[in-house]
């Protein structure tokens, strides 16, 4: 046995215990196994009673609010008695102990900020903070004419249909209440700039800035403006495949990855803080942080194992942009990531929490050339060409060039020019003269 997520040993009992409790109860609940040492030990002398386990679990009420109520029993470990106080998790959070807060992160217990704790309620009650109504607002702070294109946009896209009408539009997704624009409403389509900053610059080093720029508006503006500012300051390499003479752009970072680091600041950032959204663009890194750490019970290690159910800080505006196919699937972000740098052979993408923000890197060793993804293309081209070759070969070993030529496609010469690669690697030999003759596969 070990200490985890919902497990804890304790020597004995005390307000140590009674505090894990609390943060097992605001998380996914857990076990706190009392008369066993850090490593899982029996501790020697320790005794307890049914009496002494109803003396505690009254402490344990009187000193949680709202109080919980653990379940307690007497089991066996390494043939010792101790006590076991397990409790599940708390349908109201957050549930405290003298006046704090905290949750279960690994195996410790991490208190609470007062923007952790506001979110941990909002959360058990399954609302989020862009669901309330943005105070002292009404429906003439509304851009209807980006209302408009949000629903043109929206019924474009094929996910729903929403009525011509802006304010009946918002009232369907609640992002009207009442009559009122809600937080979301008012981020996503207000007339005036509500400064929820996007600070994003070009930097050589950490202290010198070669172009920045502050960018702030309505959300969908913002996205396409930072996407835009990004792309202009990436370098751009090109391609000719060897199979038809038209140019690829090679961006120095796959524009999938980008786009989906970028939604992920707008749309999870926490819009309490007085934090910006900061990216910043170095030679071969870029950096996004973004208010607000990894909400629910989502963590890191979550984050790295794919495994994690999606919960949203933000869920009308993750609906606003689901809706628009700006995202396509609540939780699929980092994935889609992980698949677009694929394809960059020394590409690396590593995430962390930091303060009270969400740190993501995309960095590499080495930029993706031309001259690495023509060698690449070509080798393969080739390479599938002479297999063809081969095939057909095999098939009837007195076969022309010309009948050849006319079941690949190929050009005489491209053919003969195949035909001797093989023959140079060993893989062809020629058996007799050019009529009359055969070809015979190694």
């Amino acid at each position: 046995m070990k200490e985890t997520e919902q497990t804890e040993f304790k020597s004995s009992f005390g307000d140590a215990a009674i505090e894990t409790l609390s943060a097992f109860a605001n998380t996914q609940g857990g076990k706190v196994y009392i008369g066993l040492d850090d490593a899982g030990k029996p501790v020697k002398g320790f005794t307890t009673g049914a009496e002494t386990l109803q003396k505690w679990i009254n402490e344990v009420k009187q000193k949680t609010q709202p109080g919980i109520i653990p379940d307690a029993e007497i089991v066996s470990i390494s043939g010792a008695k101790v006590a076991l106080l397990s409790v599940r998790e708390f349908p109201v959070k957050p549930v405290g102990f003298r006046g704090r807060f905290y949750r279960r992160v690994g195996n410790a217990n991490h208190q609470l900020s007062t923007a952790e704790i506001s979110n941990l309620y909002l959360e058990s009650l399954q609302l989020s903070w862009d669901s309330y109504p943005w105070p002292k607002a009404s429906d003439k702070d509304i851009n209807e004419k980006k209302v408009q294109e949000f629903i043109k946009k929206v019924n474009a896209s094929g996910r729903f249909t929403l009525p011509a009408n802006p304010q009946k539009a918002l009232t369907v997704l609640k992002l009207m209440r009442d009559g009122k624009p809600t937080n979301a409403a008012m981020i996503l389509f207000s007339k005036e700039n509500l400064f929820f900053n996007v600070h994003v610059g070009r930097f050589k080093t950490d202290s010198l800035i070669i172009d920045e720029k502050m960018i702030n508006g309505s959300l969908f503006d913002v996205l396409k403006e930072v996407i835009q500012f990004i792309t202009s300051h990436l370098k751009v390499a090109f391609e000719i495949t060897g199979v038809t003479t038209q140019r690829t752009e090679i961006f120095e970072y796959p524009l999938e990855a980008i786009r989906e680091l970028v939604l992920n600041a707008l749309i999870h950032r926490d819009y309490t803080s007085s934090s910006d959204v900061q990216i910043k663009i170095f030679d071969q890194s870029v950096v996004f942080y973004n208010p607000g750490k990894l909400y629910g019970n989502i963590s890191i290690k979550d984050l790295k194992k794919n495994n994690y159910s999606s919960q949203l800080r933000n869920k009308l505006i993750a609906e606003a942009f689901y809706l628009t196919r700006e995202i396509e699937k609540y939780g699929t972000g980092f994935s889609r990531i992980i698949k677009a740098i694929k394809e960059y052979p020394t590409m690396r993408f590593t995430y962390k929490e930091q303060g009270d923000g969400f740190v993501a890197i995309l960095q590499y060793a080495e930029q993706k050339t031309v001259e690495k993804t023509v060698e690449k293309t070509v080798e393969k081209t080739v390479e599938k060409t002479s297999d063809a070759i081969l095939a057909l070969m095999q098939s009837n070993p007195k076969i022309s060039v010309a009948a050849i030529q006319k079941a690949t496609g190929l050009s005489r010469r491209g053919i003969e020019w195949n035909i001797n690669k093989l023959k140079n690697e060993g893989r062809l030999k020629r058996i007799g003269p050019a009529k009359g003759g055969h070809w015979e596969v190694q």
